[in-house]
């Protein structure tokens, strides 16, 4: 069971807030629980605000909203990478972005003007040369009706940049550091002053010099060609859940793209889609199939043998004179829900089968059992115009 706080409860809205009323509410607690704002206790603080901007970055982003009310925060998006994660042994976990990196933080530069007498009605630029978050990729894998129900652990072969482990990500010849830019100073952006007619106006460029990184390599890493990152093929380990549908997503935290100057890493996100099963068919969590009978087993009933999706087998009485298309429910058979205790039934239909082929004998049978049931061929009726 989750420990974390429903992240509704955290902003402090219901779960039908609008992208506006997210974004005050992230305002006013990141505001409340800022250390700067706590100096008398800055690490309950901290924790605060993590798990404040945890929850906005979750909610303000609609494709991660959706996946968090349908599986919540244990769910398939949680899923983390590493040793920590699913895939050493560990729990699902969702990222948190490093306070003092910040990460994709959004609106922070909101809330820094708060503090510094700008309030919230004017927004600042963010910083494009601070910590930014790696590449986010995106993946599909094809799985079989079995391994969605089961649940299944895949191997994706991907491609992906990866920190250079000759230079460490910083661009530069082994033994060597960039410079910081002389031309914008580190900042990585260039001012200008105009005189006009309506008086000086200010404009703000990237510095043509470092293009905009602050920095100037003047002897590349000769693997990386001073980038700080190469392209590799990477073998990773996903855990696909028992229950997962067609077309839903799985999401692999920190396993995408590199992140820039201290930036936390991006993830991957794997669509899931099923094969189509010869057999079994999905509406919901319900198994649906149809399950062929003898005519025998039909008129007289009979006990058969129904498998099932996880290729077990369960004993179902069928009544005698039962007809082609009665239904029969097998509860908590079908597919186990993945938020929730909950867990679908198997519905399958009978079809019953007459014999094409019947010996002298057989037919001689039928014969007799059809003089006692003193059986007559249906009469055709009359169209409306013959």
């Amino acid at each position: 069971m989750s420990t974390k706080r429903d992240y509704y409860e955290v902003l402090g809205v219901n779960k039908n807030a609008t992208e506006e009323e997210l974004k005050k509410a992230f305002r006013k607690m990141a505001k409340k629980y800022h250390p700067d704002a706590n100096p008398n206790n800055k690490a309950e603080a901290e924790a605060k605000f993590k798990e404040v901007n945890e929850a906005y970055e979750t909610l303000s982003d609609p494709q991660k909203r959706r996946m968090y009310d349908q599986f919540g925060p244990d769910g398939p998006q949680g899923f983390g990478g590493g040793a920590g994660g699913p895939f050493g042994g560990g729990t699902y976990t969702y990222s948190t972005s490093g306070f003092d990196g910040f990460g994709d933080f959004g609106d922070l530069g909101d809330i820094f003007s708060s503090f510094f007498g700008g309030g919230f009605g004017g927004r600042t630029s963010r910083n494009n040369n601070g910590p930014r978050k790696g590449e986010d990729l995106k993946h599909d894998i094809e799985i079989t009706f079995e391994e969605s129900f089961l649940g299944v652990t895949k191997d994706l072969n991907i491609h992906r940049y990866e920190e250079c482990t000759t230079c460490h990500g910083s661009g530069a010849k082994p033994g060597t550091n960039p410079i910081t830019c002389k031309a914008c100073h580190g900042t990585g952006q260039i001012k200008q002053v105009q005189s006009t007619i309506l008086g000086q106006m200010q404009t703000t460029r990237t510095c043509p010099e470092c293009h905009g990184t602050g920095k100037i390599i003047e002897e590349p890493c000769i693997d990386c060609k001073g980038k700080g990152k190469v392209r590799k093929q990477a073998k990773i380990s996903i855990k696909i859940p028992a229950g997962i549908n067609d077309n839903q997503t799985v999401v692999l935290r920190g396993e995408g793209g590199p992140g820039e100057k201290g930036g936390p890493k991006g993830d991957i996100y794997v669509t899931v889609h099923l094969k189509r099963h010869p057999i079994y068919s999905r509406k919901g969590d319900n198994v649906y199939c149809e399950i062929p009978i003898t005519i025998t087993q039909a008129t007289l009933g009979a006990e058969i043998d129904v498998p099932m999706v996880d290729g077990s087998k369960e004993k179902i009485k069928v009544p005698e004179g039962t007809q082609t298309g009665s239904k029969f429910t097998i509860r908590n058979k079908g597919f186990k829900a993945i938020n929730g205790n909950y867990q679908g039934d198997f519905i399958f239909n009978v079809v019953v089968q007459t014999p094409k082929r019947l010996t002298k004998e057989q037919r001689d049978l039928l014969m007799q059992l059809a003089k006692t049931m003193n059986e007559q061929p249906p009469i055709k009726k009359r169209g409306i115009f013959g």
